[in-house]
This record gives structure tokens, C-alpha cells and sequence, in this order.
């Protein structure tokens, strides 16, 4: 037998054998067209059809770095402490459904924090909304309904209200410039809880929390007016918030005033040393846009308790989404608890999408 044949040979069988386990092959099936995800442009961009629902569904979040230098929240030795680093991230999914009632949404944000090799993370808010009526875990319509107490990072330090707690509101918009909030929050009132001032045990205490606010706005001016009322301390405060904004330029002027200036209650909560900021509190700030790339913000904070705090800080907006934020504070306190003064900076990196 020569070359020739033995290859010719060989090829006949591979063949015989390729056809007979060709005979026994599974055919895969053919697949199924793909359903493409429809854009839901009703609730805003980002929005986008569940498949095989009428449920709109957005995913979004921000991660964020920055290194700080002293912290003007720290009481006693950690009032001059050095530098710190601090990294966060959080996700937020949102969703959204026509009813007869209006729009159905649901709100979660979850967030993670590290810090100086400290790892924590939570449910920073849930929420369903419905017709006005929003139930869940958010921050304090005190606070959220206002607009909080200025466009920069260290904006509390004379404490402008409670945040992160679970309530039933309803929020009214005429939609001819006036508006209004009704809330009841919890008074986080459970296991362990005690009277900020008296240290008296609250755990069997069952009454909520209570928020009412009205609002005005026309053009460039705004007005609001916000109550709360701490069931516990059965104390409250009063908050009433001016806006200008005219463009390129924005002021607010808000101010505070405390039902008993010799304690703490959840809506007058003190300053961040842990003492009582008096009777009365004000904040101020302004915002300036010099173009798309660049702002300015600053904010200054007095307290009857003569608590001084006063901040500013630029937002470098260096691409769509991702911001550079440098920002200064000097805080003075001279109360019971501290008697000091510091400058404080951060330095922020922060991407949103």
C-alpha cells in the first residue's frame, strides 16, 4: 500500500464518521427577536421602560472623594484634627407609572461610605409618592421643602433642621405660585430614646412629629414660612426663607426662630458643637455663575448663642457630570460646651450620573 492510498483511505473514514455524528447533532434553536429597551421620556431624561411593563425605571448615583483639613463638626481635640479622607458612593434607582391618581414614584437611594479606613453603608432614603402624598424615609419636609440652608458643603453647622427620617407629607403646588407642605414624622421615639435636654427615657413615647409650611413665588422672588414641632421636647421652631434670583445671581436670607432657647428640639437642633444656638438663628448666602464651567457660593450662619460660621467655595464644572470643589469655612464657637475658632477647607472631587 502505497502514500496515496493510505491517505485516501484515511479520508474516506473520517468522512463515514463526520457524517455519522453529523446525523446525531442538537440544531440549536433559532433565537428570539430581542424586545429593545423603550426610551420613557414622560417623567424627565434617563427614564426607560421595564420590558413587558408600563413601569418606568431610572438608574442613576454619584461617586465622590475629598480630603478635608479640620473639621468645624468636631468638638474638643478633634475640633484641630489633621487631614481626613472621605470617599462615598450612592445609587439611586427611581421609578415611575401613570395612574388615574396621577403619577405613582418610588424614590431609593443607597449609600456607602469610607472614611480613614472606616466602612458604613445604609438606606439613605425610600420613598412612594402619589398624587402630593410622599411616605417613606426622606429628609424632614422642614428642611427638603424650604431649601435647606445654601449651595455649599458645611451648610449646618448652626443646625437648620432633622434629616433622614420617616414621615407621611403631602405637598401642595397650585401651580399659580403658591404652594404648602403638611407632615407628620416620626419622632424616632423607640427603644432607647431619650429627652435631648432632661436625658428623661422617651421609649414609651408614641406621638409623631408635626410640619406645616406655606410658600409664594413670582419671577425672581420667592417667599416661604415652615413649623415644626417636637412632641417629645414638646418644643418647636419657626423658619421663614427669602429668595432673589436673578440669573446669573442668587441670594437667600432665612431665619429662625427657637420656642425655648434654652433647649435643643428637633427643629432647632443646635449647633455642631451639641449646644443650643438660643432663640433665634439666620443664614444668608449667595450663588454667582459666572458661565457654565464656573460658580461661586457662599454662606454665613449666626446663632443667638453667638456660634459664628462663614463659608465659601467654587464649583469647577470640568466636564457634564463631574465637578471640582474647593471649599473654605471659619467657624467660631462660645458656648458651654466649646469655646474655639478654626479654618477649615475641603477639597471634593464628585462625578454624578
Amino acid at each position: 500500500m502505497n502514500i496515496k492510498s493510505l491517505l485516501l483511505g484515511s479520508a474516506a473514514a473520517l468522512a463515514a464518521v463526520s457524517g455519522a455524528h453529523a446525523a446525531d447533532a442538537i440544531v440549536a434553536a433559532e433565537p428570539e427577536p430581542l424586545e429593545y429597551v423603550r426610551i420613557c421620556d414622560a417623567y424627565g431624561a434617563g427614564y426607560f421602560y421595564i420590558p413587558g411593563t408600563e413601569t418606568c425605571l431610572k438608574i442613576g448615583g454619584m461617586v465622590r472623594t475629598e480630603a478635608q483639613w479640620h473639621d468645624p463638626y468636631a468638638v474638643g481635640a478633634r475640633f484641630k484634627v489633621g487631614t481626613e479622607w472621605h470617599t462615598r458612593a450612592e445609587l439611586n434607582v427611581d421609578t415611575a407609572s401613570d395612574t388615574e391618581y396621577g403619577p405613582l414614584k418610588t424614590n431609593m437611594v443607597y449609600r456607602f461610605d469610607s472614611t480613614e479606613g472606616n466602612n458604613s453603608s445604609k438606606v439613605l432614603f425610600a420613598t412612594i409618592s402619589l398624587g402630593g402624598f410622599i411616605v417613606g424615609k426622606t429628609d424632614s419636609q422642614y428642611n427638603q421643602w424650604i431649601g435647606y440652608a445654601g449651595n455649599v458643603i458645611n451648610d449646618d453647622i448652626i443646625g437648620d433642621g432633622p434629616y433622614e427620617l420617616n414621615q407621611l407629607s403631602y405637598v401642595y403646588d397650585g401651580g399659580n405660585g403658591f404652594t404648602g407642605v403638611l407632615s407628620v414624622e416620626d419622632s424616632q421615639s423607640g427603644a432607647g430614646a431619650i429627652d435631648p435636654n432632661t436625658g428623661r427615657n422617651e421609649s414609651d413615647h408614641y406621638t409623631p412629629d408635626f410640619v406645616a409650611g406655606l410658600g409664594y413665588k413670582t419671577g425672581m422672588f420667592g417667599l416661604k414660612v415652615v413649623g415644626g414641632y417636637d412632641s417629645v421636647v414638646e418644643e418647636g421652631a419657626v423658619k421663614a426663607r427669602l429668595d432673589l434670583d436673578f440669573g446669573t445671581f442668587s441670594a437667600f436670607l432665612l431665619g429662625q426662630y427657637n420656642t425655648d432657647g434654652n433647649k435643643i428640639n428637633r427643629y432647632a437642633n443646635g449647633d455642631a458643637s451639641g449646644a443650643s444656638t438660643g432663640d433665634w438663628q439666620v443664614w444668608g448666602g449667595t450663588t454667582v455663575k459666572f458661565n457654565d464651567k464656573l460658580e461661586w457660593n457662599t454662606q454665613v450662619s449666626y446663632a443667638d448663642s453667638k456660634t459664628l460660621s462663614a463659608t465659601t467655595n467654587l464649583n469647577v464644572f470640568v466636564a457634564k457630570g463631574f465637578k471640582i470643589q474647593p471649599e473654605v469655612t471659619y467657624t467660631k464657637y462660645d458656648n458651654a460646651v466649646l469655646d474655639d475658632n478654626t479654618v477649615s477647607g475641603i477639597l471634593r472631587f464628585q462625578r454624578t450620573f
